[in-house]
């Protein structure tokens, strides 16, 4: 089948919202409405902080780039805007009459963790990527290794906080990473090599989320491997410049970082991310499309650092680019993802 579908669908793509990662999620639809229409669906592009976009608003709106510093989060508990204020008025958009899908561009916040996902299902919408239990289990950071843990994926010790530097050192040692628990794409983490550096790191995260992790730090290589449908894709390699964490600007600006597709690991080993990946995806009961990312230390032990939901689809990030190694072109990644959402939901994914 080309990238082409034989079905036309109508597609809204979920995008923007108020949550920390707003601009990387706008930097994402910008790829995504036009890789849609180019395979021939009717695309509406709604920013959920104000609604659906007419063309005009989209051209404003929708920029590939995205911003030079991670944003501070917005005032809204949510990060949905509008559609957590008033979601029957979005709904009852006459823009959004006949809908087939919803392809979720949403990073963080309401958007990612499962709130968005019940809501849709209530309402009987199909959707992109992870259902409510999935997106919530890989959001919670504390929730997720615990599900690793017992599927026997390995990942570096941690604890909660509130906790103290003393309990920290005696645990885990020195450096740490404090990063807020359920936030995504690095906003409000910390590396901390002292134990007076603590609390302080503990208050930043405290700024974007109620719960904070403070786990053992693991240096070594970054590995990231894509899951699509059930299956991995290539496995890559962040190399990083400036920084010994993938922050958000090693992440989302040029020269950050330089990302390795496919990663130059033996066989094995490269074989070993994959199936690690896909035990994680399973364990978090995750669907569609995934990204999860690993550090290889010095002993060339492998420890799962996260899974994440709704990676990036900005034209920088890794899960397109897993794809592409294996010959599959973002507009096929799109199309792929939302047969499988289709196929789920009973409605014709073969013709999708």
């Amino acid at each position: 089948m080309s990238a082409v579908a034989a079905r036309r669908l109508t597609i809204a793509v979920f995008f923007g919202g108020a949550s920390a990662e707003r601009d990387v999620s706008v930097a994402s639809a910008a790829q995504i409405v036009a890789a849609l229409r180019e395979c021939g669906h009717t695309v509406i592009a709604v920013d959920t902080a104000e609604g659906p976009l007419d063309a005009d608003q989209e051209r404003a709106c929708l920029r590939p780039q995205v911003a030079a510093a991670a944003p501070l989060q917005l005032d809204d508990a949510s990060g949905l805007g509008l559609l957590a204020r008033d979601p029957a008025a979005l709904f009852g958009d006459p823009r959004l009459a006949g809908l087939d899908l919803v392809f979720l561009g949403l990073h963080g916040g309401a958007g990612e963790d499962g709130r968005l996902q019940a809501l849709l299902e209530l309402r009987g919408i199909p959707y992109t990527g992870s259902g409510v239990l999935g997106s919530a289990c890989a959001m919670d950071k504390d929730i997720a290794k615990q599900l690793m843990r017992q599927a026997g994926v390995p990942t570096a010790d941690w604890c909660m906080a509130p906790v103290a530097a003393a309990e920290v050192e005696a645990a885990l040692g020195w450096p740490v990473v404090v990063k807020p628990s359920k936030q995504g794409s690095t906003v409000g983490l910390s590396v901390v090599r002292r134990p007076d550096a603590l609390a302080a790191a503990i208050a930043e995260a405290l700024r974007h989320d109620d719960e904070v992790m403070i786990e053992r730090f693991v240096p070594g290589r970054e590995l990231t491997v894509g899951i699509l449908d059930g299956q991995a894709l290539a496995v890559g390699e962040i190399v990083l410049h400036d920084s010994e964490i993938f922050d958000y600007e090693a992440k989302y600006q040029p020269g950050g970082a330089t990302e390795v597709f496919p990663a130059d690991l033996p066989a094995a080993l490269t074989a070993e991310v994959q199936r690690l990946g896909c035990l994680v995806a399973r364990a978090l009961k995750l669907r569609d499309h995934a990204r999860v990312d690993f550090r290889l230390d010095a002993q060339g032990r492998l420890w799962c650092l996260e899974a994440n939901t709704l990676p990036g689809m900005t034209a920088m990030s890794l899960l397109p680019q897993s794809a592409a190694c294996c010959g599959i072109a973002f507009a096929e990644l799109c199309q792929r993802i939302c047969r499988a959402a289709m196929r789920r939901a009973g409605a014709g994914a073969g013709d999708a």
